[in-house]
């Protein structure tokens, strides 16, 4: 039996820690050396997710040791000012959930890899340091980038809603019940800060792209799930784009093309992106639909954990959604 790594989560009461913890638990090769968290410190980690009693009796920590690879689930501006404040070993590979260092940032001579693994997965393999993209980054490129590949994005209109734990476990107004039951709201209307990322990854497969990416995002009345639909003129035939989908993804594990329309309850749970084409005239509909919290955040970090330790990519992640 080979060795297991050793793995040290930081941030490990907040949802994408929460996450993290769940699917590395039961993960085949792996053994949780640390999770961290100074509020929590001496308490048992199902005693913050309560979903976790009976599946471990590890108790939260306020001491950093050594592990083999780090997850960062720490709010934005968090992960660079940890690991400038804290001494972490050249040998520890670091995977970091927030948007700190997914436009080149570095800290020293701690580079890192953007991380979406339908894009870059042989840089990924190679890699010491993991940006892990975001939610909704995720789920936009994966329903564009088979069209940048093939020179085809022209300007895109977008619009995506989002679950309540997308705005992170801390209430805010915009996430309490009162306030999110029975409504939808727009919110960094064409601002949003993935934007940047979407637009990097879009220009390394395409570079004469100069299209806008005008995005919308909304807060919906519910707790987990993205759905995105991206519209843009195109002039090839349906079956066309869903050739070049398909033959795009064809060897990637957890985005597929449905010749269906796709709905939440599909991704929920799972690290799936799940993908369906229209086409009305010279108009493409591209719908993408992801769960947040698993391939927008925490599944597709062990994702890429797997590719950096050349585990099966999708080692730990066999998830299955439940559709009732």
């Amino acid at each position: 039996m080979n060795k297991k790594i050793q793995v040290g989560i930081i941030g490990g009461a907040g949802y994408t820690g929460g996450e993290a913890i769940r699917l590395l638990v039961n993960h085949p090769h792996v053994e949780i050396a640390f999770i961290h968290s100074r509020s929590n410190a001496g308490k048992p980690v199902h005693s913050v997710h309560h979903d976790l009693i009976g599946e471990t009796e590890i108790t939260f920590s306020d001491k950093i040791g050594a592990c083999d690879v780090l997850f960062l689930c720490l709010g934005h501006g968090e992960s660079k000012k940890f690991l400038t404040e804290n001494s972490i070993a050249n040998s520890t590979k670091v995977i970091d959930l927030s948007q700190d260092f997914r436009l080149g940032e570095k800290v020293g001579e701690r580079e890192f890899v953007y991380g979406l693994p339908e894009l870059q997965r042989e840089e990924i393999k190679k890699a010491k340091n993991i940006a892990n993209p975001g939610c909704f980054a995720t789920t936009i490129q994966l329903g564009l980038l088979p069209l940048a590949k093939a020179g085809l994005l022209t300007e895109v209109y977008t619009t995506g809603i989002t679950g309540s734990t997308g705005a992170g476990q801390k209430l805010q107004d915009t996430t309490h019940f009162t306030w999110r039951a029975n409504n939808v709201s727009a919110y960094k209307t064409l601002t949003h800060q993935h934007l940047n990322e979407i637009n990097q990854s879009l220009k390394k497969l395409q570079p004469k792209f100069s299209g806008e990416i005008n995005f919308v995002p909304w807060r919906g009345d519910f707790t987990r799930g993205i759905f995105v639909t991206s519209v843009l003129t195109c002039k090839v035939t349906v079956e066309e784009v869903v050739k070049l989908f398909h033959e795009f993804y064809s060897n990637h594990p957890f985005t597929h093309v449905s010749k269906e329309m796709v709905d939440l309850k599909q991704v929920v749970n799972t690290n799936k992106c799940l993908i369906h084409l229209e086409k009305v005239g010279d108009k493409l509909a591209v719908h993408s639909a992801a769960d947040n919290l698993l391939k927008g955040a925490s599944g597709q970090a062990v994702q890429n954990m797997n590719l950096l330790f050349d585990f099966p990519e999708d080692a730990g992640l066999k998830l299955k959604g439940s559709i009732f």
